[in-house]
């Protein structure tokens, strides 16, 4: 059980809706002198004495001046966002006047919030674990549908139900084992080796299961980077700016046009992708700023997911784009074969190609085949709509501590395996429960947590 960190019990107040003008802003108080502080600054009613989850309207004011006509909002601890008591104040949303309230209520004896100081709250105050705290993180920056689900059903505790079920089947047998441990010298056993034996292999299919879904989670949560290369004039940045549906890349006849990588999103079946346009790669370019541009291109295809290579269909020959897909091969890329200005070609593609390669053939200029290449880099990285009713690791550090999760229960089962000592046995599913446990939260330490609640905004 965690214990909560000290110099944690005093109030804070911050702005919880987004800096600048609006039509209105939210400042919350949190703390055990949340309601005293409102009640000094709201005064047609008197707070104290009102129910919990209530909404009142009237006049703020600060030493005789009033400062706005608000909304105040109620929550009376521990039936609220931290577990501790809450007011929000809904005031119109001039900076000028939410700074006002914040500097009233900061006179009144709270001091300002630091980043994700809220939601670190909430999880000291056992309202969320650290699974749920960190979603809603993740929800605050979701871009896509896709992330923007998952991030919801991990905040309704859908990742900590699964660690949940794992630490108390463990935690179980863990009892038994350390009961034997105690009456050794009787020689018994309380636990049902047959019976653990079958818990932990169940476990280890979870956990490889959540380990594989991290792949998954990574795309959803920062989306795919996609590095179009070719020649010079292949296309690319037409393909950028049809990809866009916007003007977005200078197009010209000229070789070398564009000297450095152009970078911009869109969103495909609920993913984002991340288009890199890059500088046309030739090995017999003199010019020192286009040969710059060039070492730019194979760099980011070195660092893309996947490689969208756009060729002139009518002049690449099909022994150079083999020696094209090899290199991608070498690099154990996934990528996608563009043969473009397909509108004016002359030849037949599965004739001059052969049909081992799986070339799409489009016109970047006439939009045509677009919707098959973003099928293509879709297939290629995603493989298919994410099921967001599973849970899907999104968070690197929960997929750090479940690889040791995974190898602490490989541990175990050699050890049931080959009858290793009790003890030992014992050692090995106290270590398994200790990652589950940095997971949630039920242990860890104040730099760990402010490590994680600093990348919070403030007001949340």
């Amino acid at each position: 059980m965690l214990q909560k960190i000290s110099g944690w019990d005093d109030t804070i107040v911050a702005l919880a809706t987004p800096p600048g003008v609006g039509a209105i802003g939210v400042i919350r108080l949190s703390g055990k002198n949340a309601f005293d502080i409102a009640n000094l600054l709201f005064a047609p009613k008197d707070l104290m004495n009102q129910k919990s989850h209530t909404i009142h309207v009237g006049m703020l004011s600060d030493e005789g001046l009033n400062i706005d006509e608000v909304v105040v909002s109620l929550f009376k601890g521990p039936k609220s966002y931290t577990g501790e008591d809450v007011i929000e104040i809904g005031c119109h949303g001039s900076p000028y006047v939410q700074q006002q309230i914040i500097g009233a209520c900061i006179r009144k004896g709270a001091r300002i919030a630091k980043p994700g100081e809220f939601t670190q709250r909430a999880f000291l105050n056992g309202k969320l674990d650290l699974t749920q705290a960190e979603a809603v993180a993740d929800l605050i920056a979701s871009n896509t549908a896709a992330s923007q689900k998952t991030a919801l059903h991990n905040i309704r505790g859908g990742f900590s139900i699964v660690l949940k079920e794992l630490r108390e089947q463990l935690i179980g047998f863990s009892a038994l084992i350390e009961l034997e441990l105690d009456f050794s010298e009787e020689d018994v056993e309380f636990a049902d080796r047959a019976k653990f034996d079958a818990i932990i292999q169940s476990a280890q299919i979870t956990t490889q299961q959540l380990l594989e879904s991290f792949q998954l989670g990574n795309v959803i949560k920062n989306g795919v980077t996609v590095a179009i290369i070719g020649k010079p004039n292949a296309g690319k940045s037409t393909l950028l700016n049809t990809l866009l549906n916007e003007n977005r890349a200078i197009v010209s006849e000229i070789a070398g046009t564009t000297r450095d990588t152009i970078e911009e999103v869109i969103n495909i079946k609920g993913i984002l992708f991340r288009l890199i346009d890059t500088a046309g790669i030739r090995h017999n370019s003199t010019d020192v700023i286009e040969l710059v541009g060039i070492e730019k291109s194979l760099e980011k295809m070195q660092q893309a997911d996947v490689i969208l290579y756009i060729f002139d269909i009518n002049e690449m020959e099909s022994a150079e784009l083999t020696e094209r897909v090899r290199e991608f091969e070498k690099l154990n890329k996934q990528f996608v074969l563009a043969g473009n200005k397909a509108d004016i070609a002359t030849i037949d593609v599965a004739e001059k190609f052969g049909a081992a390669q799986k070339i799409f053939s489009i016109s970047a200029k006439n939009k045509m085949g677009i919707e098959q290449i973003k099928d293509a880099l879709f297939d290629s990285t995603v493989g298919e709509i994410p099921v967001t009713e599973n849970v899907v690791v999104t968070n690197a550090r929960h997929f750090s501590a479940l690889q040791q999760v995974n190898q602490s229960l490989t541990d175990i089962k050699q050890g049931l395996d080959s009858g290793r000592a009790t003890d030992l046995v014992a050692l090995d599913i106290r270590r398994c429960l200790h990652f589950i446990s940095e997971i949630t939260g039920d242990i860890s330490n104040e730099d760990v947590l402010d490590f994680i609640f600093s990348k919070f905004c403030i007001g949340k």
